[in-house]
């Protein structure tokens, strides 16, 4: 089994995070990700393959040096058929992005697991008052890390319905496990966006894409997002009768790598007891089940 590091050792390397400029170096990795300079980009997506062992078998396209940039390499499609749904099962919830998970269980007392020592509120992390953030309590919640070499598309884990996207602005920590462990409330303080969404049983949950050093950028699929980014203030944006999405649908791309948060209402699903942290996930695995208050089929 993995032993972490001395707390000592983590906070040493954590530390400077705190005063590095962190929305300027996002700001000049966005830029850099977008260059269209074939020496540049090629030569960027030349050095992420030395380093990362990315499997481009599943891609639409192989071949490195078809991508204009590195972020078309990054947020690179899968070939048709590379993540089948679970054949004939339609209780079941499925993982929103390949990656690993990081923590998975119920929302004790209203707060998430983060790491040992941390815990952090679901209003928090959903960027809204206690009421609203009320149905999650007692819920369930997972979270999956986007290393660099994953694919990096978002995908719906349920038929549902996005009824809001609320953009909620903070720091831009690293994601990481060394900083899990280290920064307070990592997931609630960093930058995110968060989608409320009704499944087709009428069960409440979340999605949630957290941002993080270097990936100041999200997209959604449905919605443009930049009147919400505009100013860096707190905005909701809701979206009427809800926009319809069907499992394994693609809903968004992380612009790099982050970390997705799935948040369920309580009595409304079940985690697969053979899910633990650390267990490497893709889009379109099995991960839980409606109970009888969620199943669509139930209503």
């Amino acid at each position: 089994m993995h032993t972490p590091p001395p707390f000592w050792l983590d906070w040493l390397k954590v530390f400077p995070q705190y005063f590095a400029p962190q929305h300027l170096l996002s700001r000049v990795m966005f830029e850099l990700a977008r260059a269209e300079r074939p020496w540049l980009s090629r030569g960027l997506i030349a050095t992420l393959c030395r380093h990362y062992a990315i499997d481009l078998d599943e891609a639409a396209n192989p071949d490195p040096a078809a991508y204009h940039s590195l972020n078309a390499f990054f947020t690179r499609a899968l070939r048709p058929g590379a993540r089948p749904l679970p054949d004939n099962d339609t209780a079941a919830l499925v993982s929103p992005a390949d990656g690993r998970v990081s923590q998975i269980g119920r929302i004790e007392g209203g707060q998430l697991f983060q790491a040992k020592g941390h815990h952090f509120s679901v209003e928090s992390l959903l960027g809204t008052d206690s009421l609203s953030a009320s149905p999650f309590r007692g819920g369930a919640f997972a979270t999956v890390y986007l290393a660099p070499h994953n694919y990096h598309r978002v995908h719906s884990p349920a038929d549902c319905r996005v009824m809001e996207v609320v953009y909620v602005p903070g720091s831009l920590f690293s994601v990481n496990d060394r900083t899990a462990r280290v920064v307070p409330g990592l997931f609630a303080r960093n930058e995110r966006v968060v989608l409320r969404c009704q499944a087709t049983g009428g069960a409440e949950f979340a999605l949630v894409m957290v941002g993080a050093m270097l990936v100041g950028s999200m997209t959604l699929e449905f919605c443009d997002l930049t009147p919400l980014y505009r100013g860096r203030q707190h905005r909701t944006l809701r979206l009427g009768g809800g926009v319809s999405l069907a499992r394994g649908a693609e809903l968004g791309r992380f612009n790099m790598g982050s970390t997705v948060i799935m948040v369920h209402a309580r009595d409304s699903m079940t985690w697969d007891s053979a899910i633990k942290p650390g267990d490497a996930v893709r889009v379109n695995q099995r991960l839980g089940a409606w109970t009888a208050a969620g199943d669509p089929l139930q209503h």
